[in-house]
This record gives C-alpha cells, sequence and structure tokens, in this order.
C-alpha cells in the first residue's frame, strides 16, 4: 500500500512538471504568433517569420502553416512551399494547406504542381468550389470544353448568382454551340457585374 502510495506522488509531480511545461510552451507559442501577426500588419515579414522562428516546432501543423504563408508573402517560394508541405504531411486530409501551396506554386510557375494539388483536393472534398473553378480553367484554356463545362457546372450549381463561375460556363457553351443556355449564363454574370467587358462580348457573340 505504501508503495503504490509513493507511485501516486511520483506521478502527480510528474503529472504537475508536463502541464507546466505545456502550458509554458503553449504561453510562448502565443506570444510568438501575436508578434508575428502584429509585424505582419506592418508588412515586416521578416520580422513577423522570425518572430514564428523562435518558437518554431517542425511537429506543429500551425507553425508549418504560419510559415509557409509568410514565407510567400515574403517572395519566397521554395521555402512557402516546403511548410506548405510539412504541413500537409502533419494533416493530410488539410484543404487549407493545400489552397496555401497552390499561391507560392503559382507564382513561381510550378503549374504542374499546381493542378496536382487541385486534384488532391477533389480527392478529399469532391464539392470544394475552388479547386472545381480551376481544374475548369484549365481544361478550358487546353480546349477541352465537355470536360471544363462539367466543372463549371457544379460551381454555378453550387453558387447560381457567381459571376466566375457563370462567366467562364457562359464561353464554355459557347465554344460547345450551346449558344442559347450561353446567353443565360452571360445574362446572370452582367447582373452581377453590370457592364463587364468580357461578359458582354459573350452575351453579344450568343444568339
Amino acid at each position: 500500500m505504501e508503495l503504490l502510495k509513493k507511485k501516486a506522488v511520483v506521478f502527480c509531480i510528474l503529472l504537475f512538471s508536463g502541464l507546466h511545461s505545456f502550458s509554458q510552451t503553449n504561453e510562448e507559442m502565443q506570444n510568438a504568433f501575436k508578434s508575428s501577426y502584429a509585424s505582419e500588419y506592418k508588412g515586416d515579414y521578416q520580422t513577423a517569420i522570425t518572430a514564428i522562428q523562435g518558437a518554431y516546432k517542425t511537429d506543429s501543423y500551425e507553425c508549418n502553416l504560419r510559415m509557409g504563408w509568410l514565407c510567400y508573402k515574403a517572395a519566397r517560394y521554395p521555402a512557402s512551399m516546403d511548410y506548405y508541405q510539412k504541413a500537409i504531411g502533419l494533416k493530410q486530409y488539410s484543404v487549407e494547406a493545400r489552397l496555401g501551396y497552390i499561391k507560392p506554386a503559382g507564382d513561381a510557375k510550378k503549374y504542374d504542381k499546381v493542378y496536382e494539388m487541385y486534384e488532391q483536393i477533389l480527392k478529399i472534398d469532391p464539392y470544394n468550389s475552388i479547386a472545381n473553378y480551376w481544374i475548369g480553367v484549365t481544361c478550358y484554356t487546353t480546349k477541352k470544353y465537355d470536360i471544363a463545362a462539367k466543372y463549371f457546372e457544379l460551381v454555378v450549381n453550387m453558387y447560381p448568382f457567381d459571376y466566375d463561375g457563370n462567366h467562364m460556363l457562359g464561353w464554355t457553351y459557347l465554344s460547345l454551340g450551346r449558344s442559347a443556355e450561353a446567353k443565360l449564363l452571360f445574362h446572370k454574370a452582367l447582373l452581377n457585374r453590370p457592364g463587364d467587358t468580357s461578359a458582354m462580348d459573350g452575351y453579344n457573340k450568343s444568339k
């Protein structure tokens, strides 16, 4: 019985010590993020990065995500992509980390990586409007109009008054010879953005 009491005391000491250590680490992390946000607001991205580096932990999804964003803002695209990839490794179903990765990859003109990431997002979230839209744009620019239409249709079904979805589906339908349907879509796009040059051009070309 005495032995059990001693073990219980030791356990309590270790638990308290662990909780105290966690509390210190947690507070340190919060202060680092607070300082980082303040520097980012001023446009001082290097100082914002340094603040996170002071409390950085390789196994922290939040640290890697934050570093990915700050490196992107500082135009350090390879580093940004690397941090976002680490975040993805820690949270394999993260859509936000993949969307974050797309920003530096796009600016670095790594379009194959961008497309690959959008495809990964759709495997996780088939109805993700951003991924559907941009894969649709890719298919449209490569003249795969029938495939592009499927992606844009999904976007328009989810967001019936969205300018981008109606606008691109309008041009896609026009390219497929579905002029009457295209005109209706351009009409909706013009209700959203009256006088828009591209939508007006598509509207006038539709029968």
